[in-house]
């Protein structure tokens, strides 16, 4: 009986036999991800896309494709496949009326490249370019003669335009036309229609940041499998100077414009905007990371032994490196198909016709619930899907550490981690996941909350604001290290997460605090590699972006930019990441159940227990200068008084 209800005491080896874990959070992410197919076939059959890809006109025709009828438009249902540009009649003097351009909108052939000054012009360019900039109904014939030609064609004289990758627009070129229309677009209420603006303006900069962006991540993955003392101070050097550099120049561009009174367009405010942002947060970056770099420099030597033996892990099985890879082309997949659901749902609307014959798409009821679930499930699927690669990369580790003959590894570690994972384990990976997102979406919803009554804000509500964004942020780092040393606990027992968690928790409560500290650094190491590449990238993107400042917003391009910058970096340097941590805590574990004696050896080789020697080394010596110091200064306070 005593034997029955005692729990049996963890005996922390990889397991042969194991069992489902989590079931019910596998069956849970089942259930949601049918939800997510059914939005799928919902937008494609109510969505298109088209309209916000390819524009469309005031009467209801995608410009470049063979359109339906409306009921009620009688301009509507026309062959647009060789009119693929979209041409505003008033385009000097465009006005937004109920958040709209009110100005009305034309699929033409072509723009206008010199300015048209009378009827018998524009009668011209239609019979001479095919394109008609009169209203549908008009017949290029009748452009002189008809009476209401002053209200079905455009408004005298037409400004030289040309297309401009803004969604096939023609854009006028006149500095009068140019500012008051660019104003009135960039500020139209369609903040989709903004976003992809941007990024559609300056995706060939964007795709070349992108890769630069990936050449220093590649580079930063070389240098950390090769490291040493001397590239440590280096790396830790360029860190240094890249920050200070940046703020510089950051600061510098904000001057320059502050100094710049050619300043008219939104757009260009906006900028101006986004560079101070991007300079306020780059000081405060840079003044932490000092400090901090400061504090910790006295354990450059332990942490090139951390990497050196991290690296072994490594060697033993080298295509750890290439997970992120497989894990990049997944996640890019998926969000490749969660931008087409979503642009299908922001253009599914029903087709009303107004004053005038045209027509105008009202949103469908319950599409904004839609999104709200559309982006529960991007984070949540790119939780999982992360997760997923760390899962495989600590079990590998796992078999790699728990074999008592280094020298004989097990054939293919990262199938058989990865078969576990898919046969065994991915309900946890679900449940690890899905804790992440319970701390993210509360910081989305402050985030939409603050962008909704920004205007309306107190000094006192952003201070508020800006300590709840803190604690959230807190709180999800922690929850990544929980649930990374989890998911390690779960590939050495086979338990479930909760287990997991609380046996990882209990085991590293009795780890010395020298050994955690250099897990620390060896951390903080990397996550200095990854600013390394995102603040290179994000300086190359302003100086590429600050050559174009008028129609085109910096934030959305850049901030982009840095997004993809730091995704790639933390997807290639987290495999250190993710292998160091995996074998500090296995080499807790084998501290906690083993003695190092004949009986019960340690499972860790010689350069571990080097590495071990090296850092009990290092924390005597600290133990005994305090001692000393204690001793001087008792002996100073107790010395007798000479006479």
């Amino acid at each position: 009986v005593s034997e029955e209800t005692t729990p049996r005491q963890r005996e922390w080896r990889p397991q042969i036999y194991r069992k489902c874990t989590d079931t019910a959070w596998l069956f849970l992410f089942f259930l949601f991800w049918t939800g997510l197919m059914f939005i799928m076939g919902y937008s494609v059959v109510v969505g298109a896309a088209g309209r916000l890809l390819f524009g469309y006109d005031s009467f209801g025709n995608i410009c470049g494709k063979k359109n339906s009828p409306v009921e009620g438009a009688p301009l509507s249902g026309q062959d647009m496949t060789l009119k693929t540009y979209m041409f505003f009649m008033n385009s000097c003097n465009p006005e937004i009326k109920d958040m709209r351009l009110s100005s009305t909108a034309l699929c033409v052939s072509s723009c206008p490249e010199e300015q048209l000054s009378t009827l018998e012009e524009v009668q011209l360019f239609a019979d001479t370019n095919g394109s008609f900039l009169c209203v549908y109904s008009l017949n290029s014939l009748n452009y002189t003669q008809s009476p209401n030609a002053d209200s079905l064609c455009p408004r005298l004289p037409v400004p030289p335009s040309k297309s401009f990758p803004l969604f096939n627009r023609c854009v006028p070129q006149t500095p009068e036309c140019y500012s008051m229309f660019a104003s009135a677009l960039i500020n139209d209420a369609d903040v989709l229609h903004q976003i992809l603006s941007g990024i559609m303006s300056g995706r060939d900069t964007i795709l070349g940041l992108c890769i630069l962006a990936l050449a220093l991540s590649l580079a930063m993955m070389f240098a950390f499998r090769f490291i040493t003392t001397l590239l440590v101070h280096i790396i830790i050097s360029l860190v240094i100077l890249g920050l200070l550099f940046v703020c510089g120049v950051l600061w510098w561009l904000y001057y320059d414009y502050t100094t710049d009174l050619s300043i008219e367009l939104d757009t260009e405010r906006e900028n101006m905007k986004c560079v101070l942002g991007f300079a306020v947060v780059s000081t405060i970056i840079t003044a932490i990371l000092l400090v901090l770099i400061f504090v910790l420099r006295k354990k450059i030597k332990l942490t090139v032994a951390v990497f050196q033996v991290t690296n072994k892990a490594i060697s033993s099985s080298p295509f750890l490196l290439l997970q992120p890879v497989w894990t990049f082309a997944i996640l890019i997949f998926f969000w490749v198909l969660w931008v087409a659901v979503l642009l299908s749902l922001g253009t599914a609307g029903n087709a009303q016709v107004i004053e005038g014959g045209q027509v105008e798409f009202t949103p469908l009821l319950g599409i904004r619930y839609m999104w709200w679930y559309h982006l529960i499930g991007l984070i949540w699927t790119s939780e999982f899907i992360l997760a997923c690669q760390q899962m495989t990369i600590v079990g590998a580790v796992v078999t790699w550490y728990f074999n008592r003959n280094k020298n004989d590894p097990s054939e293919h570690p990262i199938l058989s981690s990865l078969s576990t994972l898919l046969c065994y384990h991915q309900g946890t990976v679900a449940k690890g996941s899905f804790l992440i997102l319970l701390v993210r979406i509360p910081r989305v919803i402050l985030m939409y909350i603050h962008d909704t009554l920004k205007d309306k804000h107190s000094s006192w509500s952003k201070g508020v604001f800006k300590c709840c964004c803190c604690c959230v942020s807190c709180l999800a780092r922690h929850l990544h290290c929980l649930n990374q040393n989890a998911y390690t606990t779960t590939a050495i027992n086979g338990t479930d997460f909760c287990t997991s968690a609380k046996d990882a928790l209990k085991v590293l409560s009795k780890n010395p605090s020298h050994f955690t500290s250099v897990n620390c650094f060896g951390d903080f190491v990397i996550f200095l590699g990854k600013v390394l590449v995102v603040y290179f990238t994000v300086f190359g993107g302003l100086m590429a972006f600050n050559y174009n400042r008028t129609l085109q917003v910096w934030a959305i391009p850049l901030l982009l930019v840095a997004f993809f910058a730091c995704l790639v970096a933390h997807s290639f340097l987290s495999v250190f990441e993710t292998v160091l941590d995996a074998l500090f805590l296995c080499f807790t574990v084998d501290l906690e159940t083993n003695d190092g004696s004949p009986e019960k050896p340690y499972f860790m080789d010689h350069e571990f227990l080097g590495f071990l020697k090296q850092i009990n080394k290092s924390n005597n010596a600290r133990a005994q200068k305090d001692t000393d110091s204690l001793r001087t200064e008792d002996g100073t306070e107790l010395r007798p008084t000479m006479r």
